[in-house]
């Protein structure tokens, strides 16, 4: 069976047994949240002393294996066809998949970790300069590069299968080097139900803590009480707003939202970096980059073998298993916004922008915030991180002239990464349960946006949200085991993709017209001529399709399977090779601008448009090869089809 068979949205044995699942998950950690803590501590604390050395290994590896395909000849490959071109503008996309993958985190920990480090550094003194440097080290080292290398591999594995080879785009599509299609029938099935219910109870801690951190806002901005019930009320209105964000689609709602709060989070840092030390966090920066590129290998592999501690554990493998368990959903999303870049543009968007504004934010609001309470004495900061983390950025801000207003914004972009967190976590969702399709119908998308907040209220009131974050730390294990397999996957993938771009070498340069029945001012003028869409679709029914037909006939007669596709879109020949890799030629009507030069007698446009003519494209699986045979003859056609194959002939020989 194969996925374009489910005439569904609904992919049902997912749906329904990942609610299932969650509910009965969702019933144990709140009726019994002490056992459930208790039991997911053990597992928890059983995979740290056991298996941290295997969590330091994997992301070791990811990131390894990030920058070597940013580096290498891989990296000019498409998330695509090779005709493909980016859905979103590159700041758009940027803007979403930070929100998607650091947004609340940010304004959680920015202030947050760095003071804590600085408090109980793991082996510099207490409060000194030394465990200045440590902390900003220590806080680049857990939201650098490795977390996210991590998510760009996952994101990179579904799109590089969904948008280059045609598999669903979801999770299930990263085992298609393992298992085949096994991964349309229930071994699929369970890897789907599995990234469903993490990312359901990963996104659910998240807004636990977001929930949190708002009311802690509202308690200093308007004296608003802060419990557990307030919370559940802002958990409720901000839904309602993810519900309307959600019915608006990706293009609107989660674009918008995404856009305002990077808007917003790039105003409130450069408020806090002009208003603070400016020259000193400017400095700082600098030299924070430089200590932590300087033992990025060192750190990356260092796991206090001699020098026994839990430190390692309750930080540095407890990021690691959080950034490993939230990779199903940020990878998923990520994927989903990156259709038509290339791999290493991909990389460069993915890992190192995003890494270098993490790391700035970080300086800024930790550095400025330790600043505080070593340089001018404002302990309570450090009172307040030891009490209740979710206060430190506002007690941090109300340092600051205009206080009230930043704190306001710092609340306005909280709730804003609260509801992006949660659209896009249902929208990601609701893609696994429906065979990767994003044209659901809007009650699915609801459902899970609902879901999502009845999950984390119920645990926010019950207290089993530490249960569940503990158990969505835990379910990394399997997953990394399953991302080693399918890293190998994609690199078998990619080795057969290079062999396939190798082989189109072979007959360099642009296709030959062979034009042998034309004179050279019949050649001319079919060049400078500008073609509508029915002079395109009148040459494909004249040349184009008789030219498939007897070099079809050929093929037949050499003993091969051959299929001639005539659609709205395109005429396309496919001749089947086994089990190798089948060839395909296709030809499609394709609108393109005019350019500048033109006969004076082509008609007018309104003015700001661009005049547009049509051309005959060459298609073949790997995408549109932008070149245009309108005007060919038949047999330069039947040569140009040859030629083509000739090159996939290469190819599977290099494949072979």
């Amino acid at each position: 069976m194969s996925e374009t068979e489910n005439t569904s949205p609904l992919n049902k044995p997912v749906f329904y047994t990942s609610s299932i699942i969650i509910a009965c998950l969702l019933i144990f950690a709140a009726a019994l949240p002490e056992t459930a803590d208790s039991l997911f501590k053990t597992i928890q604390s059983v995979i740290v002393t056991n298996g941290s050395w295997f969590y330091v290994l994997t992301v070791a590896i990811v990131l390894l294996f990030v920058v070597y395909l940013g580096m290498s000849r891989y990296g000019d490959i498409k998330l695509g066809p090779d005709h493909a071109l980016p859905e979103f503008k590159f700041t758009t996309w940027l803007s979403m998949l930070f929100a998607a993958g650091m947004g609340i985190g940010l304004m959680f920990f920015g202030v947050a970790e760095p003071l804590m480090h600085f408090l109980a550094p793991p082996t510099a003194q207490a409060e000194s300069i030394d465990a200045v440097r440590e902390a900003m080290k220590t806080t680049f080292f857990h939201w650098g590069v490795h977390a996210w290398a991590i998510y760009a591999v996952v994101a990179l594995i579904l799109a590089y299968f969904a948008y280059r080879q045609n598999l669903p785009l979801t999770l299930r599509s990263a085992l298609y080097p393992l298992i085949g299609d096994k991964i349309y029938g229930w071994p699929g099935h369970v890897v789907d139900i599995f990234a469903v219910t993490s990312t359901v109870f990963g996104v659910s801690t998240s807004l636990g803590l977001g929930a949190s951190q708002v009311n802690a806002g509202f308690n200093y901005l308007f004296g608003l009480p802060s419990n557990t019930t307030v919370q559940i009320l802002i958990m409720a209105a901000v839904i309602g707003l993810a519900v309307i964000s959600v019915a608006t689609g990706l293009d609107k709602g989660i674009r918008i939202l995404s856009e305002t709060n990077m808007v917003l989070a790039i105003l409130l840092l450069l408020i806090v970096l002009v208003l603070g030390p400016t020259v000193f966090l400017l400095q700082a920066y600098m030299q924070n980059t430089g200590a932590y590129l300087s033992d990025l290998v060192r750190n990356t592999f260092n796991l206090f073998a001699y020098d026994k501690t839990d430190w390692i554990g309750g930080w540095t493998i407890f990021y690691w298993g959080w950034w490993l368990a939230w990779a199903p959903f940020v990878g998923l999303f990520i994927a989903r916004i990156s259709y038509g870049r290339t791999i290493r543009e991909f990389i460069l968007g993915v890992l190192l922008i995003p890494s270098a504004f993490t790391l700035f934010w970080m300086t800024v609001f930790g550095n400025g915030a330790i600043d505080q309470v070593l340089v001018h004495g404002k302990d309570i900061l450090a009172t307040m991180v030891n009490e209740d983390s979710a206060v430190a950025l506002f007690v941090f801000l109300e340092q600051f002239p205009f206080s009230s207003i930043l704190s306001f914004i710092a609340v306005i972009m909280v709730i804003v990464f609260f509801v992006t967190s949660c659209d896009s976590g249902a929208m990601v969702v609701d893609m696994l349960c429906s065979h990767g399709r994003n044209d659901t119908p809007l009650w699915q998308r609801i459902y899970w946006a609902v879901g999502v907040g009845v999950v984390s209220a119920v645990l926010l009131y019950a207290g089993g949200l530490g249960a569940l974050q503990t158990m969505t730390i835990a379910s990394a294990l399997p997953f990394a085991i399953v991302l080693l397999i399918a890293i190998a996957g994609l690199l078998k993938a990619l080795r057969i993709e290079a062999y396939k771009r190798e082989s189109l070498q072979v007959l360099a340069g642009t296709p030959q017209h062979n034009d042998g029945d034309k004179n050279w001012k019949d050649r001319l003028e079919n060049i400078v001529t500008f073609p509508d869409e029915a002079a395109v679709r009148r040459y494909l029914q004249k040349i184009v399709k008789p030219a498939m037909t007897e070099v079809g006939k050929e093929f037949e007669t050499q003993q091969f399977e051959i299929v001639i596709d005539e659609t709205e879109e395109a005429l396309m020949l496919t001749v089947t090779m086994g089990s190798d890799p089948d060839f395909v030629y296709a030809v499609y009507p394709s609108v393109t601008h005019q350019p500048e030069f033109g006969p004076s007698d082509m008609p007018e446009v309104d003015e700001g448009e661009k005049p547009t003519y049509y051309r005959a494209e060459v298609h073949l699986s790997e995408g549109g090869q932008n070149y245009d045979i309108m005007g060919w003859s038949k047999i330069s056609v039947i040569n140009d089809v040859i030629d083509q194959f000739q090159k996939h002939q290469h190819f599977i020989h290099l494949l072979n």
